[in-house]
């Protein structure tokens, strides 16, 4: 029987920078929430919070020993979807490659499927 993919991948780097965050919260944490709404020029943004529990619909997925639970209303939009952390001279964060997009607007902010 095969397993369903995951609806969200991490790289080792997301997963890494996610156990830092959670590690200097201070308090014990689940893991982070995953979600969309609307917002930008595009019509929607990732939302990324840390989760204290979880929600009874949530999707969760373990990866490199972390915990990412995805908000329900988000699953559509964002199955397929890879989860990085990129660090540069000039900037850093997390980076959502999204089969699904179909244009992102110029500033980076928000995304339409």
């Amino acid at each position: 029987m095969d397993e369903k993919a995951a609806p969200l991948s991490l790289t080792e780097a997301a997963a890494e920078r996610i156990k830092t965050m959670i590690a200097k919260r201070g308090k014990p944490t689940a893991g982070i929430r995953i979600g969309v709404r609307s917002k930008g020029c595009s019509g929607l943004s990732y939302t990324l919070e840390f989760a204290d529990e979880t929600n009874e619909f949530d999707e969760v997925i373990e990866a490199h020993g972390v915990t990412v639970m995805l908000d329900p209303k988000a699953t559509m939009f964002i199955l397929g979807t890879e989860m990085d952390w990129v660090e540069s001279k000039l900037q850093s964060g997390f980076v959502f490659r999204n089969p699904n997009e179909k244009g992102r607007c110029g500033c980076g902010e928000s995304f339409h499927v």
